[in-house]
């Protein structure tokens, strides 16, 4: 993707939220996150990324109807899970835990990064646009251990055992 194209997407977002962002005065929304270590990420944020945490990256499987790994492992005995089932289920999920957890580490060190060069106001417009593409690969990898995570589900859980997961769930699936 062309520079311009890249950079033209990433702005996107920012102009997104800014425009729904409802203003009292001068006091902005951010107020009092000033003080955070990577203002991009709340510490929930990093905390969830550190440990392997899923921070919302597989919403598009888990509310399409597409059972994961952390949840099904707890419900196991809802879901009447085989021993087969439980094992396979449980290799996925230490798989997916140990990448989420590798790339998460490497996400929240190039927020770090980015956070340090704007700290010292020592970033130019061509350096920021590598350091966002750096980070939003990094972000999709992310996302990508985490969906290909309920995809594996498919193979191993029967239909009824995925229809018994939605409804424990409360999901009105589509379909």
């Amino acid at each position: 993707m062309k520079l311009p194209m890249l950079f033209a997407l990433t702005l996107l977002v920012p102009a997104t939220a800014v425009a729904q962002e409802v203003h009292h005065g001068h006091t902005s929304a951010y107020r009092g996150e000033e003080a955070r270590a990577i203002k991009s990420l709340s510490e929930a944020d990093v905390a969830e990324l550190r440990r392997g945490g899923g921070w919302g990256l597989a919403k598009t499987a888990e509310l399409n109807g597409m059972p994961g790994p952390s949840h099904v492992l707890k419900m196991g005995a809802e879901l009447a899970l085989t021993a087969d089932q439980q094992e396979r289920v449980r290799k996925v999920f230490d798989d997916m835990r140990r990448e989420a957890v590798a790339e998460g580490l490497r996400y929240v060190s190039l927020e770090e990064g980015l956070e340090e060069r704007f700290r010292h106001w020592h970033v130019t417009a061509t350096e920021l646009m590598t350091l966002l593409a750096t980070i939003e690969e990094s972000r999709a990898r992310l996302r990508f251990v985490h969906l290909s995570a309920h995809l594996m589900l498919l193979d191993i859980l029967t239909q009824p055992q995925i229809d018994t997961y939605n409804r424990l769930r409360g999901y009105k699936v589509p379909g």
